[in-house]
């Protein structure tokens, strides 16, 4: 199992989910935080529909940033249009989960 923990206003919502076994919900890539966040009902804005296209599922990765998919041009270029971007920031759409990750909603 691995931990994906979702932070919004200051709360930390924990999830424990089989990246396996875990349906595709067609939004983002598979496996994604966006995937994992739809999956298990957290409610994670995503206007484009997970395509990259714009930055409402941008998040900040508090930990785990080494059980994330790398960051490639395209979401690097998308980030730099995003609100509030940190040097932890990606685009849940993009990044897909490998391991534990704490993620913060801004």
């Amino acid at each position: 199992m691995t931990r994906v923990t979702f932070l919004q206003n200051g709360v930390a919502k924990p999830y424990d989910v089989n990246l396996d076994d875990m349906p595709y919900q067609r939004h983002g890539r598979r496996g994604s935080l966006l995937d994992v966040a739809l999956n298990v009902g957290f409610p994670l804005e995503h206007a484009c529909g997970g395509n990259a296209a714009c930055t409402t599922c941008h998040v900040i990765v508090r930990e785990g940033m080494d059980h994330l998919s790398e960051l490639d041009d395209e979401e690097a270029d998308r980030l730099d249009g995003a609100w509030g971007v940190t040097p932890r920031s990606r685009l849940a759409c993009q990044a897909i989960v490998k391991g534990d990750v704490t993620c913060e909603i801004p």
